[in-house]
């Protein structure tokens, strides 16, 4: 499911315009986005928890001289936690084998 597609499901769900689901789901973006840059967590309960991490330094192949090795930098990475209730729909709905 793309972005498009979430947001007419979200605007045929609560009957408003495609428009405003829209503006909801940019909304919802850049507050994440903004908590994650400060360090913080956005913890939506039962569904999970987005977090961000640092992946340490450390020394990679050049892939296009794989003979070079290059120092990779320190980076900020975004991480998910899925919370219970979505872990439990999510096995409830597995087939069996």
């Amino acid at each position: 499911m793309n972005k498009a597609t979430l947001a007419l499901k979200i605007a045929e769900k609560l009957d408003i315009p495609k428009k405003n689901a829209e503006d909801m789901i940019a909304a919802f973006q850049e507050i994440v986005i903004n908590t994650l840059k400060n360090d913080q967590d956005v913890t939506i309960a039962g569904f999970g928890t987005f977090s961000s991490r640092v992946r340490a330094a450390r020394k990679g192949v050049n892939p296009r001289k794989p003979t070079e090795i290059i120092n990779v930098p320190a980076v900020k990475v975004p991480k998910f936690k899925a919370g219970k209730r979505l872990k439990d729909e999510l096995k409830a709905s597995t087939p069996a084998q």
